[in-house]
């Protein structure tokens, strides 16, 4: 824990340090106190693109939960059927994350993607590296596709340590399929379902390599996300001050929806 904590205080201290100066040189620096955190705050790019991720993550939160624990509920209990099913549903998990941009890039190409061209055979005009919307979908589809397996495997690690006595029971008072869920599988599973909720939440408001590959924030600024936001400050631009200012504030917004999320959660838990 100790060189855990280091690890991350020594790179903390030194976005800080450079949150509140004006780098000029190697050796040149002055000293701004909060002119940065101002300078950002105002910048309409940034609330552009912290709506965008506000709404992409909700949507992928409504999407990858409910789904992740239909899937759980449908996979077998036990056997060989059991073990070939969580196999194949990790599979997408198991794909390193530029991977899964350069695959969905050519996988919704409107000329040769098998995704592309299936959905302009239906007469339905596609084509995600012009279309905004387009873009957003595809960008949405991937990251759901990529990481309701996950949500899907911890929703089935919670089913599989309910006691068997506690579906005796519901069947012997003659318990429907619904009140077997609503009153015995879903208060078991809110634990669990908290953590996928606070892991899902976290990687996709930070969201960087996959519509970095897939779209690279575009067409225009459809999918251009808080963390392309920031490295186009840090690497496109080299603004240090604002760069480091912006990781500061993208932290602390992490930390208190987290925060909420988790509070929410547990308070309804106890």
């Amino acid at each position: 824990m100790v060189i855990v904590a280091f690890s991350a205080v020594v790179p903390l201290m030194t976005v800080v340090n450079y949150s509140v100066q004006d780098i000029l040189g190697p050796e040149q620096r002055v000293f701004v106190g909060s002119e940065w955190y101002r300078h950002v705050l105002r910048d309409p790019e940034l609330h552009g693109a912290l709506l965008r991720q506000l709404i992409f993550s909700s949507v992928v939160l409504c999407i990858e939960i409910p789904l992740g624990v239909l899937l759980a509920l449908g996979l077998p209990k036990q056997g060989l059927a059991a073990s070939a099913s969580l196999v194949v549903l990790a599979l997408p998990l198991l794909i390193p994350w530029n991977v899964v941009g350069t695959i969905w890039q050519i996988f919704a190409r409107s000329d040769i993607g098998l995704l592309g061209v299936a959905v302009n055979a239906l007469s339905i005009p596609y084509n995600y590296t012009a279309h905004a919307l387009d873009a957003w979908l595809t960008v949405l589809v991937m990251d759901v596709w990529h990481w309701t397996p996950l949500v899907a495997l911890l929703a089935y690690a919670g089913l599989q340590a309910i006691p068997p006595a506690f579906y005796q029971a519901a069947r012997i008072d003659g318990a429907s399929t619904w009140a077997v869920f609503r009153y015995i599988e879903l208060p078991k599973l809110r634990g669990v379902l908290t953590i996928a909720l606070l892991l899902r939440f976290m990687d996709s408001f930070m969201i960087y390599t996959e519509p970095f590959v897939l779209t690279g924030g575009g067409p225009g600024n459809a999918t251009t996300f808080l963390t392309q936001y920031l490295a186009r400050l840090a690497v496109g631009q080299f603004d240090l001050g604002p760069a480091a200012a912006f990781s500061l504030i993208y932290f602390l917004i992490v930390l208190l929806f987290s925060y909420v999320f988790y509070t929410a959660m547990t308070r309804e838990r106890s």
